[in-house]
């Protein structure tokens, strides 16, 4: 096949990924994916998508699949970095499969209520015969068989529990809610729980095996189920609401995880930190500070307290202007590079300046 990896580097990678995550590892993983290099196939025809939702249904799974096949073969996997995919229906796709209407718009995808109605009126339930579920599964059943175990083929984006409760009552109807009737969010929040683990072992399912392990839209190897958990309604409450409505939540699927990432996502969400780092099954955290914010390198007390909490670090190397060096930053600003994972893509002129990063912790 003509995507570069073979067995031997699949061997390498689920060793190093298995001591990171064990707190093993006396290095960083440095995740580098180049892109730009001459692929020895034809390229479909078939345009090329972010979102995997934005083509159409008679498109095939395997086109779809052939599409990806092609660009990772232009690609060259450094470090720890290995090929992988997943289907992208937009964040929290969950909520089409139990009845939302998605969207596609320019640059992302919404969802929307059929019928905008009365929080004890909305009732959440697993559906195997969800056109949308049926999409994923079949696209995600075609890459395994296509690759048989080369590629790592991820979790769809399936949310968290309340932003899909918050796609049945948009706006500000499900921040009154809190107020007005909490009863009725804990039990949607509870019902979405409760399916969300039924799609997530429906879809697991499908790809293992063959599928090497376990991936999200955030590529972090592991070969135990691993998930980057996230609630962006959380950017719009309290801690107190975050303890009684967000956590118990998150706390159950980290029991069930065994590798269990949050998403931070904006300075909205640092009052929820403390509370988050006391359940213990949380594994680590990814911040993203969010547009308008300096970038990664300015928030040491953040990643002093996660390392504090014993938790794992993750950043993306777009996320700091000097690219992949910024775990020589966060090294600096903990003491030690140990527990941190930086991913990134670039483009294949940048591959002497990584691979010295590479040697500089040993990661080639």
């Amino acid at each position: 096949m003509s995507i570069n990896f073979d067995e031997q580097r699949w061997n390498r990678v689920r060793a190093n990924y298995r001591r990171w995550w064990a707190g093993e590892l006396d290095r960083p993983l440095i995740s580098a994916t180049l892109g730009g290099y001459k692929s020895d196939r034809p390229e479909p025809k078939l345009p090329g998508h972010g979102f995997t939702s934005f083509y159409a249904s008679e498109v095939t799974p395997e086109a779809i699949v052939d599409r990806w096949d092609h660009g990772l073969s232009t690609c060259r996997f450094l470090g720890d970095a290995f090929p992988s995919v997943w289907p992208n229906f937009g964040p929290g796709v969950m909520a089409a499969f139990v009845g939302c209407r998605l969207e596609n718009a320019p640059s992302t995808v919404w969802f929307h209520p059929e019928k905008e109605t009365d929080l004890r009126h909305v009732h959440v339930r697993f559906d195997s015969k969800n056109p949308w579920f049926i999409r994923v599964a079949g696209i995600a059943k075609a890459a395994v068989a296509r690759w048989k175990g080369q590629v790592q083929v991820g979790m769809t984006d399936l949310g968290g529990s309340l932003d899909v409760a918050a796609s049945f009552r948009p706006g500000e109807k499900l921040l009154l809610d809190l107020y007005d009737q909490p009863a009725e969010v804990k039990r949607v929040r509870d019902e979405v729980h409760k399916a969300w683990w039924k799609y997530f072992e429906a879809l697991d399912r499908v790809m293992r095996p063959p599928n090497p392990g376990y991936t999200a839209w955030t590529p972090i190897f592991s070969e135990e189920p691993y998930y980057m958990l996230q609630c962006d309604f959380a950017y719009m409450i309290g801690p107190e609401m975050f303890d009684e409505f967000v956590k118990p939540e998150l706390a159950a699927t980290c029991r069930k995880l065994n590798h269990a990432f949050y998403h931070l996502d904006g300075v909205g969400q640092l009052p929820h930190l403390d509370s988050l780092l006391t359940i213990p099954e949380l594994k680590g955290v990814q911040w993203v500070p969010g547009d308008g914010q300096p970038d990664v390198s300015h928030w040491p007390e953040v990643y002093r307290k996660i390392r504090r909490a014993g938790k794992l670090v993750q950043v993306f190397s777009s996320q700091y202007a000097g690219g992949f060096p910024i775990v020589d930053v966060l090294a600096d600003q903990l003491g030690s590079a140990k527990g941190i994972i930086v991913i990134g893509w670039a483009d294949r002129a940048q591959e002497d300046t990584i691979r010295e990063s590479l040697r500089k912790y040993h990661a080639e």
